[in-house]
């Protein structure tokens, strides 16, 4: 029996999910580090999952957790309207604002939520999504979107 219901619970979902994303990247060709063909990323990301999983599943029974306080439907909601909220505004208003967004109404969700931080936390997220992706990797998304005459 685990220990900690949370971990437990978090390690079998991340497994999951980390072997759906792989099972459905079976067939893209992976490439290298250099070259990286399209399954290399979704490859790469669900083996993370699938590490991060099974150690956390293997820690719920060893170490002792809180115990669960209910279903968090709140916080969850918030995690839900973010990404939401990033697809609806990621063509229109561009990366950069939709990641500001995504950020500021998730981290509503966290009982240490604080302004300031998550305002710093999201310029920081923008201008590093901005560069990596769509300056560094080529992605064709707009850094500010059409709404903005960009």
């Amino acid at each position: 029996m685990p220990k900690d219901l949370r971990d437990f619970w978090a390690g079998l979902l991340y497994l999951i999910i980390g072997t759906a994303a792989l099972y459905m990247a079976a067939d893209y060709e992976m490439g290298t580090a250099v070259s990286m063909g399209p399954g290399y990323f979704p490859k790469v990301l669900s083996g993370l999952l699938i590490l991060i999983g099974a150690a956390s599943l293997i820690r719920s029974f060893f170490v002792q957790g809180e115990p669960l306080e209910g279903f968090p439907f709140a916080k969850i909601m918030y995690v839900t309207i973010s990404i939401i909220a990033f697809a609806l505004l990621v063509e229109g208003a561009g990366l950069a604002i939709a990641v500001i967004v995504l950020f500021a109404i998730s981290a509503a969700a966290s009982k240490f939520f604080n302004w300031k931080f998550t305002i710093g936390i999201s310029l920081g997220a923008a201008i590093f999504c901005s560069l990596v992706f769509v300056k560094g990797l080529g992605i064709p998304l707009p850094i500010f979107g059409s709404w903005f005459g960009m």
